[in-house]
This record gives C-alpha cells, structure tokens and sequence, in this order.
C-alpha cells in the first residue's frame, strides 16, 4: 500500500470516529494486499510514525483527532471485538469508591471472550471470562455517555470480584448505623 493511500484512508476513519484498528481491520480497507505485503505495509506506517502498534494485531493512529480520553477502553474493544466486555472489578470499585486503591494504568475488564492481559503504552488491559449470558450483562451494567465499554454496577462488580476470587480485603467496609 501506498503511503498516501492509507493516510486517506486513516483520515477517513478518523472522521468517523475511528483510530484503533485491527490488523483485519486494515486488511479491509486494502483488499487487493497480499498477507505478507500488508504486513510488510503496517511495519512501514509503523516506522514513519503513521501507525501506532499497541498490541498484537492492533494499531492506533497517532494522528486521529478523533481519540478520546479512554483510549485503552477504545482498545479492549478492538481486543474483544464481537464479544460482551464491561469494566468490573477493581476498575469500577475504585470509580465507585469501594475499594482503597486506585489501580494506575489497569483496567479490568469482564468478557464473554477469552481472559488475557495486554500490556498498551496506554495502560494494562486484564480480561477476566464470564459465563453470563449477554441480557444477564445488559441487565447488572450501565451505559456510560462517551465510554466504548459499559460499566458494571457496584453490585455486580461486587459480585465479579467475589466470583472470579479475587482479594475482597481492599473491599471498604461500611460502617453500620
């Protein structure tokens, strides 16, 4: 591929609120390419800056003017591309104030997909696996204006880390009346 050609077609993207990508993705927009050849091209765009690699089979675009502030939920979407995903956990225990700790750079993820962690230069993202049917997901989550993923309700959340048995000892404890 043409240099020229995929900045059109980044640019484009971009427009459309579009700048992280898998290698499928990018094998779309340049249909004629070869396997070998598009990646010999992403290696190019990669180099000259045109392309950011985050993960494996994923790129951002440096350019876009379209990112958002939640970049790495942008990228656990891509990750788990035709799969449930809703932050959990420790991610939204700390947004609701329930656990001490701040996970930095972490974001927990539950997934009708495979679990897994992917280290980004945007932070880590740790997929952890639910066997909860999709209306059980829609049902114990929240859509959230501007966010990519749902986010779990403290309850659910509650729930998630019990279940997937992780430490509830940072969990906050309420004070009785």
């Amino acid at each position: 591929m043409k240099q020229a050609d995929a900045l059109k077609a980044l640019r484009g993207l971009d427009r459309c609120g579009i700048y992280v990508l898998s290698k499928g993705d990018l094998g779309k927009l340049f249909p004629d390419e070869e396997e070998k050849t598009l990646e010999k091209s992403l290696q190019r765009l990669v180099a000259d800056n045109l392309l950011d690699r985050v993960s494996k089979g994923v790129y951002l675009n440096p350019l876009a003017t379209s990112k958002k502030s939640n970049v790495v939920e942008d990228i656990a979407v891509v990750l788990r591309r035709g799969h449930f995903s809703y932050v959990s956990l420790e991610s939204s225990l700390s947004e609701y104030g329930v656990i001490s700790q701040v996970p930095v750079r972490r974001l927990t993820v539950m997934t009708t997909g495979t679990k897994g962690v992917y280290n980004t230069p945007y932070g880590t993202i740790e997929f952890t696996h639910t066997k909860r049917r999709p209306a059980d997901i829609i049902a114990r989550t929240l859509l959230v204006k501007n966010r990519p993923l749902r986010i779990a309700t403290r309850q659910a959340a509650e729930r998630d880390l019990r279940r997937a048995g992780r430490n509830t000892d940072m969990m906050v404890k309420e004070e009785s009346a």
